[in-house]
Parts: C-alpha cells; structure tokens; sequence
C-alpha cells in the first residue's frame, strides 16, 4: 500500500481540478452580484433579510429580554437567533449578496475536504480508488443545500471523520478543533441535533455489543453537544425556558392518512426533501440498485455488508421522515408540547451523508467487479457532477423565471415609496399583500406581517383578526395559518397561499375583506400589494399610488388604511 504522503500526491491534480470546479460553480454568484438567480424559499424571503434587520437594529448582543421593533411591534430578539453564528457575522461585515456568496464557498469548499478525509480515513482506503474518494467529494461539495444552514448537514462527514478517528482512539488537536469550531457555521436543529443523536447510537452499540465504554468518544459527543447548546442559548430560553407561549405551541402537523404516509415515504426516498436536496435520483440511484445485485453475489466482504447497512438506514430515514406527519402520532403531540415545538422529523437530514457514502461505496463495490466497470465508474462520477452543475441556482432559477437578487429586493423601487410616504419609517406599520414580507424589511420598513421562527403566540392571535373573514371564506389557508403559522402574512382568499405575485401575473383582488379597524389597531397604516385591489374603498382602504420599475419583478399598489 502506498503512504499516505505518496497518496496525496498522486491525488493532488484531482483535488486541484475538484476545486477549480467549485470556484466555477460559485462563478454566478461573484461575477453577476446583485444580478445573480438564488434560492427564494426559505433564503430571500426570510434568512437574508433577518441578517439584515438583525445588524440594523444594534440587538446582536441584545439581552434576552430584547425584542426587534422593526418586525411584529417587537419581535422576541431570540427568534432570530444566536450572535455566535459565522454567516450572521458575513452578513455584519460584507454587503448581503458578497456574504451570501463567501458563506456558499466557504460551507463547499468545508464539504469537499470533510468528505475527501472521511473516504481516504475510513470507507474508500485503496490507492487505486483515490478518483472516488476525489470524484464523491466534489459531488457533494456542489449539492443544493439549503444556504443557511450552511454546514449543518454539508459539515457532517468532516465531523463524522473526527468522531470515527476518536472511537478508534485517535484523537489530536485536529479532531477536537473540528468538534468545537463546527458549531460556530452549523444548526443544531437544524442538522446536527439528529447527527449527535446518530453518534450517540453508534456508541450505545459499542457499549452493548463490544462492552466498550470508551469515554473519551461519550466525552466527545458531550463535548460537541455542549457547545451547539451554550452557542444555542436563545433558542432554548425562546422555546424551552419561556413561560409565555410561542407560534409553534399551534403548531399540528400529523393530519396523514397511512396511504399518504408510505406516498411520502417513496418520494423522499427518491427524490429527497428541499430543505437537504442531494440530486440522487438520476446517477445515484441506479448505481446503487446496481451495486445491490453485485453484493446479492459477493455476500461476504467488509464493504458490502456498510453498504447494505447504509441503504437500509436511508429507507428508513424516509420513512421516520414520513410517519412524523401521521395522524396517529396527532394525540401524543397534543400531549407534549416539545413533539409540536421540535420536529423530530427531521432526521432525514441525514440523507446527503448517509446517499453519498452510499454512492462512494457502490462505486467502490463495482470497481472492484473489473476493467468493464471501472470504466463505467468514472463515468458516473463525471455524470453526477454535470447534473449537479445543471442544477446550479443560477440555471435551475433563471429558468423557472424567478427573481434575481436585485429584481427581489428592490432597493430603488422601495426607496421611491419610502420617499412618497415622506415619513420616518419607525413611526408607521406595514403589511404586504401577494408580495413576501422580508421585501419590505429588507428596505427598512416596520411590518406588522413577517416570516420567522417563531413569534408570541397571543400576536399570532390579534393579527388573524385583520384577515378571520379572509380565512373563514379559504379552508386551506385558514388550516395553513392555524396549524403552522410561520408566515404570519395577510392572506387573501383570492390569492390562496401563494405570495409571489410578479408584475406580469395579471391576477387581481375583487372581494378583499381585511378588518382595517383591527390592522390601524396595529398601528398599521400602509399595506404594499403586488396586485390591484378593486374593492379597495369598500374595505377602508385608498390607493396612494402605483409604483412600479425595469429592475424589479413587482409592481407595487400603495394603499392607505382610511
């Protein structure tokens, strides 16, 4: 076998190129600026502008007891998270588009060089495959993630390579730097929550099966736990330490029938989940039901069996995923508050780890059948990373006909209606219509509605009275506001739960019923509306002015609550 230095050489071209071709992926994102396509849900209507107002309103370090006057007469300061988070400090030092950028380098560059170690350390050792270990990192250091989370699930194998080499009882600095400083770019609820609870698993085996009691892995898993829960400390005093209750005490999700439960099972499983996508379906999938009828031959070898042992656990991580929207799990929820206000579901997290691990080893199983298929190996892997690369943002969203950054946000357009209203933005409530709520806030105006975490549940209440009639006349967004109420928004039963109405929708409100009385009660006085409203007079409201502009995708009607 060759050394581990002699290894790295010969590697070394491979690793270069891999990432040269990251830097190319992340190209759009430099050389468009403003202009580049991102990611809408879950990132331009919400994370990035919280970044924004969060810095604006000089409460990064605010007490526990700080609230965000900007959102929601006051939003509680910890529904916007931890000040020890590495993109809340990209966006406080670099304009939102150039941290969004970094951050996206930064978390696939980190993915690329966690998986290359874990592969070369402990699944994919041979000389000879060193293109797999290359090939299977670049995949997936470019998988769509989902950009706030950042290495909340792209970071796990490099903490699975340090957790591994510590049960094997070898630990160094690099090891423990790694378990301290991941939770500085990562989500613990978001990722690795269900990864620490996958390592403690792996330790409970050891422990039954070995007698093992090794402390030094417990200790370690203590270790990582420790810092995600102080760096986390909002978070738990908002959800857990608070008396008053929040938005997801309302929170019911098991409403599914057994049918529909096994339907999303089979889909997660082949397409996977937005939040965690992994592009699997097209490359992947076939490689590994391929690489299941060679282990059905070879029955006894080491890899085969981590394979089969893989596959399985990504089964039945659809599944769990699946079954946690059963409607028998509906009385338990109702029972314990933390099964409504965590979402234990979410260990389908997991997936882009456990996928590709899975992809590295069938690959590695297919290898070994002969020159035939290594042939064919390497053009898998160059197969999944073309895919991977037509599913770049900037493809994928430009031809969905979504949005820029620049087009999105608006500044110039929202700056226009700003100046019109001609007053401090401080001493007036906003609320949008057909139109995302972080527009407004990303433009420094006071909004009654918002998209966050979680909020006061008694202000969920009083903002349903502006729109009761609205949701009363919609059973489906009444259920959506009810039940899960994230987005706090203006609903309209005309408009369904969509509000992204772009300039050329043509779509218009002829029965708007808002109790204006309620709204004013608010302090609510101007509501921003990406279509026109008809019955506006009717329902105590005046249109102000139209404005509208080449370099945004909405055309906004200013209304005035009488």
């Amino acid at each position: 076998m060759l050394p581990l230095s002699a290894k790295l050489t010969k590697e070394r071209p491979a690793i270069g190129l891999s990432l040269l071709l990251i830097l190319l992926y992340l190209s759009p994102l430099f050389l468009l600026g403003e202009n580049a396509h991102l990611r809408v849900h879950d990132n331009m209507d919400s994370n990035i502008a919280w970044y924004k107002v969060l810095v604006r309103s000089h409460e990064l370090f605010g007490s526990l007891d700080a609230t965000i006057p900007q959102v929601m007469n006051g939003l509680p300061r910890g529904a916007y998270g931890t000040e020890f988070s590495g993109i809340v400090w990209l966006h406080a030092l670099f304009p939102s588009m150039l941290a969004y950028a970094l951050s996206q380098t930064v978390t696939r560059v980190a993915a690329f060089f966690g998986m290359y170690l874990l592969l070369r350390k402990h699944f994919i050792k041979g000389p000879e495959v060193g293109l797999i270990r290359v090939g299977v990192a670049l995949a997936f250091a470019l998988t769509p993630f989902w950009p706030s989370g950042m290495l909340s699930t792209l970071g796990q194998p490099l903490a699975l390579w340090a957790f591994l080499n510590i049960r094997k009882r070898e630990i160094s600095w690099r090891e423990i730097a790694v378990l301290i400083l991941l939770p500085f770019y990562s989500s613990f609820v978001l990722g690795f929550f269900f990864f620490l609870t996958g390592m403690g698993v792996i330790w409970l085996r050891d422990l039954i099966k070995k007698r093992d009691w090794n402390p030094v892995f417990l200790g370690s898993i203590a270790l990582m736990t420790g810092v995600y829960l102080a760096i986390e400390y909002r978070l738990l005093h908002g959800l857990v330490f608070t008396e008053a209750p929040t938005s997801r005490s309302a929170f019911f999700q098991s409403t599914v029938g057994l049918g529909r439960t096994l339907y999303l099972a089979f889909v997660n499983f082949v397409w996977g989940h937005m939040h965690v996508l992994t592009m699997h379906i097209l490359v992947i999938l076939p490689i590994l039901f391929i690489a299941l009828r060679v282990v059905f031959v070879q029955k006894s070898q080491k890899a085969n069996k981590l394979f089969i042992y893989l596959l399985g656990l990504n089964i039945v991580l659809s599944l769990w995923y699946a079954f946690w929207f059963y409607k028998g799990w509906q009385p338990l929820k109702e029972k314990f508050t933390i099964l409504t206000t965590f979402d234990f579901g979410r260990f389908h997290f997991l997936h882009p780890l456990v996928i590709y691990l899975s992809f590295a080893l069938g690959l590695l199983i297919l290898w070994r059948t002969g020159e035939k298929w290594q042939k064919r190996v390497r053009i898998a892997l160059v197969a999944q990373v073309l895919f991977l690369f037509v599913c770049n943002d900037e493809v994928v969203y430009r031809a969905y006909g979504e949005p820029s950054f620049k087009q999105f946000f608006a500044v110039d357009q929202f700056r226009e209606i700003k100046e019109y209203i001609g007053k401090p933005q401080q001493d007036y409530r906003v609320a949008s219509i057909g139109l995302n709520p972080s527009i407004a806030q990303y433009n420094g105006f006071y909004t009654l509605d918002s998209y966050v975490n979680y909020y006061p549940l008694a202000y969920k209440y009083q903002f349903r009275r502006i729109i009761a009639k609205e949701l009363d006349k919609n059973p489906t967004i009444e259920s959506y506001f009810d039940h899960w109420g994230n987005r706090c928004f203006l609903f309209v039963s005309e408009l369904g739960k969509n509000y992204e109405f772009k300039k050329d929708s043509g779509k218009e409100i002829h029965q708007l019923e808002l109790d204006t009385e309620a709204f004013k009660a608010m302090g609510g006085q101007y509501i921003f509306s990406a279509v026109p409203i008809r019955n506006a007079d009717e329902d105590g409201l005046r249109l102000l002015k139209t404005f509208d502009s080449s370099e945004s995708a909405w055309r906004v009607y200013l209304y005035q609550a009488k």
